[in-house]
């Protein structure tokens, strides 16, 4: 796959905004394409040429979303006429270098090959030109494809069958893929997590034939700093929900619980690869949450790595138990300063935003500012939930130092404020991406079915802002 400055195959992609007139072939076309949003028209000319055409509508190409979406919506069009040498003319676009590096990611995820199972998959190649633009393009397709890379890496991982992704082989994908930068990787298994007594991981994994670890990735791109931020995702490669099974009609999913783990992951492979001048240490706790004879169970009590006591209420709550150990590994051990946790905690969130919002808990207005306003590059959407003392009573325990569930409502607040108790008082943000890390059907053209990818941008455009 590659993308070039000049023109590539015999086919032109141009893109219309609706209203426009004197475009190329307008016409020949006018009366049939009506340049709506995400509208396409494929028009054959003499010789074997074609143009495709792209509505634009009234969008503003400079949306990172919609420069994405355009971009996207061309190449699935045309690879379903089995096109794959073609050409953008961009010169009606008016990119600047932001929306061009956007726009770049998405054609690379558009055709960049995905991992597949199926015994007669076939890597298809794209070859694809760009013109009409002044702009020094190739240090902007560098770093889209960088990041396009890190969110694939993130989609890959997600959609991995269980039985093909295992903790162990987890942690090998992530090495991996980071190996040829500058990140330090570090992984704990089994035996050492005993030796940390990391209650929490291993209460929820400890029992699985396929044993836990915990992930460390360390990139130093600012030694002169003494700021370290910890990223810090779940990595559950697979969740029944333990002895609390979950209900037949949420079985199919459960194999996309480690999207806050590929997440971070993508994140820092991006830092490293573009040498971002900040201090980030990823830490990856993964693990499985089956039934076994052994297998922890409601009333259980578990001694977290921090020495607090968890009463456990519910065996499908597992992410935050692995994460209270991760984060209490990043303060104590890593001398983290501020900590991000990402993960697919709740159902309570995609009840309230489904299935594009991502919900973030914070107790630091600076993080939230910083983290939106990465967001507003990437195209992510994130809201902040508020909460107050009566929420944190919410997981007050009568036999332990905390439980891990708060109750039947303010479920997404109260996960998250069962992990900042463990950030013992550091800055502390929490993105629960349980609505948006999957999609049955994609909400945006740059999407595919099932994982999306989403927040390796983000936090890295949020790191690589600060």
């Amino acid at each position: 796959m590659s993308v070039v400055l000049g023109n590539v195959g015999n086919t032109e992609v141009i893109f219309v905004k609706r209203g426009e007139k004197g475009y190329p072939y307008e016409e020949r076309v006018g009366t049939v394409f009506k340049a709506e949003y995400l509208d396409t028209l494929l028009l054959p000319l003499e010789k074997d040429k074609k143009v495709l055409f792209v509505g634009l509508g009234k969008e503003n190409v400079k949306e990172p979303s919609t420069a994405m979406e355009i971009s996207a919506k061309a190449c699935k069009e045309l690879k379903k006429y089995e096109i794959s040498e073609y050409s953008f003319n961009v010169e009606n676009l008016i990119l600047n270098k932001e929306s061009f590096v956007n726009f770049a990611k998405g054609i690379y995820l558009s055709i960049k090959a995905k991992r597949s199972y199926k015994s007669d998959a076939k890597i298809e190649e794209a070859k694809v030109g760009i013109v009409g633009t002044n702009l020094d393009i190739s240090p902007l397709l560098k770093k889209a494809e960088i990041i396009s890379d890190s969110i694939i890496f993130a989609r890959d991982m997600v959609n991995a069958p269980s039985n093909y992704l295992h903790p162990q082989e987890f942690t090998e994908e992530i090495a991996e893929f980071v190996k040829d930068t500058a990140i330090e990787t570090e992984i704990l298994d089994e035996e050492e997590l005993r030796k940390l007594k990391m209650g929490g991981i291993l209460g929820v994994g400890g029992s699985s034939a396929f044993p836990p670890y915990l992930v460390v990735l360390r990139y130093r791109g600012n030694p002169k700093s003494k700021e370290n931020t910890a990223i810090v995702g779940k990595g559950i490669t697979v969740d029944t929900g333990g002895y609390c099974l979950k209900p037949s009609q949420f079985m199919a999913g459960i194999r996309g619980d480690n999207g806050g783990a590929a997440a971070v992951v993508g994140a820092i492979a991006i830092l490293a690869k573009l040498k971002a001048k900040v201090n980030v240490t990823a830490i990856v706790p993964t693990a499985e949450n089956k039934i076994a004879p052994d297998s922890y169970v409601d009333g259980d009590v578990l001694t977290s790595y921090s020495g607090r006591t968890i009463e456990v209420c519910d065996t499908d709550a597992e992410g935050r138990l692995i994460l209270a150990d991760a984060v209490t590994y990043a303060v104590r051990n890593e001398k983290a300063t501020r900590v991000l946790d990402i993960a697919t905690l709740t159902g309570a969130v995609v009840g309230m935003y489904g299935f594009t919002i991502g919900g973030v808990v914070t107790d630091s207005d600076e993080m939230w500012e910083e983290f939106y306003r990465a967001s507003l590059k990437t195209g992510e959407k994130h809201a902040r939930i508020p909460f107050g003392r009566e929420h944190e009573k919410m997981l007050e325990s009568d036999i332990a130092d905390i439980k891990n569930l708060g109750g039947k409502f303010c479920g997404t607040i109260t996960a998250g404020l069962f992990i900042r108790s463990f950030a013992e008082k550091k800055p502390w943000l929490h993105v629960d991406i349980a609505g948006t890390a999957w999609v049955d059907t994609p909400d945006y053209a740059y999407q595919d079915k099932y994982a999306t990818g989403v927040c390796a941008d983000t936090i890295a455009e949020w790191l690589m802002g600060l």
